[in-house]
């Protein structure tokens, strides 16, 4: 299993978007597994697991760590193929992935309540301060280190990274940092739909 590995195909990103799958990696990057003990683990079909793993094997996240005989049957045991997965929006299609994503969590705020009009062209420029801040700073030169830390789940390695990151940026990184978030706030408070006005016609006697 690699310490860390960069995620760039769109169809990667879709297939995380899923709560199974996720829990699926959870599970296999803390230990090999076959498929009818995740299946017990996650109370659902072997098939239905299969159907996940496939998927995930196709993607490069999950691949076959070993396979073991039983009596006349072949175990295949799963693993995830990195510790730390990091999605970067990347080029091309990937980077119309992450606009139609970010479009897609500007529409939802309305659905909590957060009244908001719908721009694509702010969606992109999301996208564009969302990779920028992906870039500043060395949180790449810690991922061994943080994958190799022992009892740290892997929600904890990812928030590791994240401190990691803000403790050695440059003073002129965590400038341009902050400049960003600030950016991002401003453009999100840009597309708040204020209530109508309303207009009072005072009749004179």
């Amino acid at each position: 299993m690699k310490a860390f590995k960069l995620i760039t195909d769109p169809q990667a990103f879709q297939l995380l978007g899923d709560e199974t799958r996720r829990r699926v990696i959870y599970l296999l990057r803390a230990k090999e597994m076959t498929v009818s003990q995740i299946a017990g683990e996650l109370n659902l079909t072997p098939q239905a697991i299969y159907h996940h793993i496939r998927k995930l094997r196709d993607a490069g996240m999950v691949e076959v760590a070993r396979e073991e005989r039983v009596d006349h049957f072949i175990e295949t045991y799963y693993r995830a193929s990195a510790e730390i997965f990091n999605l970067s929006h990347g080029e091309g299609s990937s980077q119309r992935f992450a606009e139609e994503k970010a479009a897609e969590s500007i529409k939802a705020l309305s659905k909590i309540g957060l009244k908001v009009r719908e721009d694509a062209t702010a969606a992109a420029r999301l996208v564009e301060l969302e990779k920028r801040m992906e870039e500043i700073g060395q949180e790449g030169k810690w991922s061994e280190a943080i994958a190799g830390l022992p009892d740290v789940d892997f929600l904890v390695k990812q928030g590791v990274g994240h401190l990691a990151k803000l403790l050695t940026m440059s003073d002129k990184d965590f400038a341009e940092y902050l400049n960003l978030i600030k950016e991002e706030r401003k453009l999100l408070r840009s597309l708040v739909e204020e209530p109508p006005k309303v207009v009072v016609t005072v009749r004179k006697a």
